[in-house]
């Protein structure tokens, strides 16, 4: 899915966003850079400096063997918006765990969590300032658009009533606004035409929506049948996603709602099968196709050229047709 996956070095692409990154999340205070770096040292995939990446290079006829200071600033700091999100997310999650390892609310404490969280939105803050006003104005609302999309999530937890529409428009402030910036910025750090600006932007939204929508779906493909991963669930935080919603709208709704009722893991583990066995996955996995497939159809507009590839390559990832 990395849409720089066509770069002469990518293995330095990601070690340029890295260093950066562990620079980005020092401070002066001993404690918090330990707690503000904790998941910058995991690693992850850096999905969105890698779409910052791509967007910047459109219309570039012979890319350079390495990202550009630029980009790379860009990219940071896209990327310490999202993990200030997670610290943030994982508070209100009760998460223990983040990346195979201990969340920092779970180490740390939830106090400590939220401040290293805004810590990370603070130098997110600083570094997009160092590029541009426009910039810097832009991830302060993007900023505003994901605490939006967390109430939204937040004001229909355990709400069986959520409609697809409540759960779009969530995951259009939680996920995808922020690919829809990362896009943007991309394409504003490399000065291209404005058609293309926005071009981009709209890339970045429909791309956003279809990596949600899959990345709900993957939540019941990899969940075993164990009480302690069954309380990892979305579904057993009452966060009803679409294959969930769809499935209350489904035959079967009737008896989902009431195993969800339950709050028992027992009954949660029934419910999580009732959605594995009936054919909701199968078609949010066709809406985030659909997503997707817009995605690539904004590419149309753009020069042609190895980075529209490979952003297009990224969102077709995500079809299933």
């Amino acid at each position: 899915m990395n849409p720089l996956a066509w770069r002469p070095d990518t293995p330095a692409d990601a070690a340029a966003i890295d260093a950066r990154l562990r620079t980005a999340v020092v401070s002066d205070d001993d404690s918090l850079t330990e707690i503000a770096s904790h998941l910058a040292r995991l690693g992850g995939q850096r999905i969105r400096p890698d779409f910052v990446g791509a967007s910047a290079l459109v219309g570039s006829s012979e890319p350079s063997a390495s990202l550009s200071n630029d980009i790379v600033t860009a990219g940071v700091s896209v990327e310490l918006v999202h993990m200030g999100s997670i610290y943030h997310d994982d508070v209100i999650d009760d998460a223990e765990t983040r990346l195979g390892a201990e969340s920092v609310n779970h180490r740390w404490g939830d106090l400590k969590a939220i401040l290293a969280g805004d810590f990370l939105m603070a130098r997110a803050s600083e570094l997009a300032a160092s590029l541009s006003t426009e910039i810097a104005e832009l991830l302060a609302e993007t900023i505003g658009w994901l605490c939006e999309g967390q109430v939204k999530e937040l004001r229909s937890r355990e709400q069986q009533s959520r409609t697809e529409a409540e759960y779009l428009d969530a995951i259009d402030g939680k996920t995808a606004a922020l690919f829809s910036t990362a896009c943007r910025i991309g394409a504003l750090v490399s000065g291209i035409d404005r058609h293309h600006v926005d071009t981009l932007t709209q890339f970045g939204r429909s791309f956003g929506m279809a990596f949600q929508i899959c990345d709900d779906v993957a939540d019941f493909a990899a969940t075993n049948s164990s009480v302690e991963a069954t309380s990892r669930t979305d579904l057993a935080a009452g966060i009803y996603t679409m294959p969930v919603i769809r499935s209350l709208e489904s035959s079967e709704g009737p008896e989902l709602r009431r195993l969800i009722g339950t709050g028992e893991a027992s009954g949660i583990a029934s419910g999580l099968d009732i959605v594995r066995n009936g054919g909701t996955l199968a078609t949010s996995l066709a809406t985030a196709s659909e997503h997707a497939h817009a995605a690539v159809g904004h590419l149309d507009d753009l020069p042609p050229g190895q980075a529209v590839d490979g952003l297009r390559a990224a969102a077709l990832a995500l079809a299933i047709d």
